[in-house]
């Protein structure tokens, strides 16, 4: 029988990633204690969940969109106040995009060809928010994708041409206040199979499927670790560079972004004006390039959720030790990882102005070194409250 006479079957190329991934991550740069090879394997997991989850989905006769980055299958330093969904498309077909504007902070759409990986990275062929469609006033949409119709297509808001070589949209559903904000819905169908089923499975292509999973698992894996290297090579570490529009992202989204490395005495102030657009989220990440835990810590904060002091400006300390400050972002023992700030659904461009300035100090210097210090002082047990907030928005969150 094909794919057993290797001494592997289907599943041995897939058993053979897995070992080559363990060594990935036990040879890692940043690799130094059990606890950096502990994390490293916990996000393996969630690398493993995710190609499982997308390969699955991977059937461009059928597709529809579903969720393959979230709290269990990071990647590509995933924002905490987002849902993505993702769905593959292929040359020559036409879809469907519908759904219900809920009042999340920002909807937007991607459209994109080829695959990040550790040598390139892949292509934005259109981009958009929601202001881009036609609503009704039940909050409702709809658009099509589909190849060049031969009319003014560029014309019409209610039609996406796809370019040759697309392979996947993706759409983001932004938070900004957890606690208010309700996600709408989206559906995605491909006209020419409305009313029909997929082939159904055949020996030959499970092996292709296994083996198409041995390439993912290794290659993201590959991919997300030389990230820091491609955006934060040459600069200076506790260092965020000016906003400027998201490389290969939404025209809408700016982003201000670094790598940290911190002692244990040691604790960055961040001061950064309340911009007033939509969504203004800071986050921390890890060197797998994943954000980090953000459930049961607050390892982020957007510009609603976090203490505005009386001169306009958030400023957040950004620590491993705790400081009694509402505005405290936990690195929760990383000595060095990700920092970075997003704007979207901007109407004009976030200058330097409107960024971020960081300062190093030592921890026992803080009382000095942020601005309203003492107003935003808060006790054990409103910290407490603070957690157990995110934990209920979260689950409220998670069943939508």
């Amino acid at each position: 029988m094909s794919g057993v006479v290797d001494g592997g079957g289907a599943t041995g190329p897939l058993a053979r990633a897995l070992a080559e991934a363990e060594e990935i991550i036990r040879s890692a740069p940043h690799v130094r204690t059990e606890e950096d090879v502990a994390e490293g394997l916990e996000y393996l997991l969630g690398t493993i969940r995710g190609v499982i989850e997308s390969g699955q989905h991977r059937g461009r006769s059928h597709p529809q969109l579903f969720q393959a980055t979230g709290p269990y299958t990071k990647m590509g330093l995933d924002n905490p106040d987002t849902l993505y969904f993702y769905a593959n498309l292929t040359d020559g077909a036409e879809y469907v995009v519908e759904g219900r504007r809920g009042t999340t902070a920002d909807l937007s759409f991607q459209v994109m060809a080829g695959t990040y990986s550790a040598d390139e990275r892949a292509a934005s062929h259109a981009a958009f928010d929601d202001r881009a469609l036609v609503i009704d006033s039940g909050g409702r949409y709809s658009f099509r994708l589909g190849p060049p119709r031969g009319d003014d297509d560029e014309g019409d808001a209610g039609y996406v041409v796809l370019r040759p070589g697309t392979t996947m949209i993706a759409v983001r559903e932004v938070y900004s206040d957890w606690d208010t904000e309700e996600a709408g819905t989206a559906t995605l169908r491909r006209v020419d199979a409305v009313g029909t089923a997929p082939e159904p499975v055949t020996l030959a292509g499970q092996e292709k499927f296994y083996g198409k999973l041995a390439g993912a698992l290794t290659g993201r894996l590959q991919t997300w670790l030389a990230f820091p290297g491609w955006f934060f090579g040459e600069q200076e570490r506790n260092t965020l560079n000016e906003p400027r529009q998201t490389p290969g992202g939404l025209t809408t989204q700016y982003s201000s972004a670094g790598v940290f490395e911190l002692e244990s005495d040691q604790a960055l102030v961040i001061s950064v004006p309340v911009a007033g657009v939509p969504y203004q989220g800071f986050q921390l990440g890890s060197m797998w390039y994943a954000s980090l835990e953000y459930v049961h810590h607050q390892t982020s904060l957007t510009a609603d959720q976090a203490h505005v002091s009386a001169d306009g400006m958030v400023h957040l300390v950004v620590s491993d030790r705790d400081p009694g400050l509402a505005n405290w972002i936990e690195t929760l023992g990383h000595r060095e990882g990700i920092m970075q700030f997003r704007w979207q659904r901007t109407c004009s461009p976030i200058t330097p102005e409107l960024g971020p300035t960081v300062r190093m100090v030592r921890f026992d210097e803080l009382a000095d070194a942020v601005p309203g210090y003492t107003e935003q002082r808060v006790t054990g047990e409103q910290w407490r409250e603070r957690i157990a907030a995110r934990q209920r928005a979260f689950a409220d969150r998670s069943l939508t």
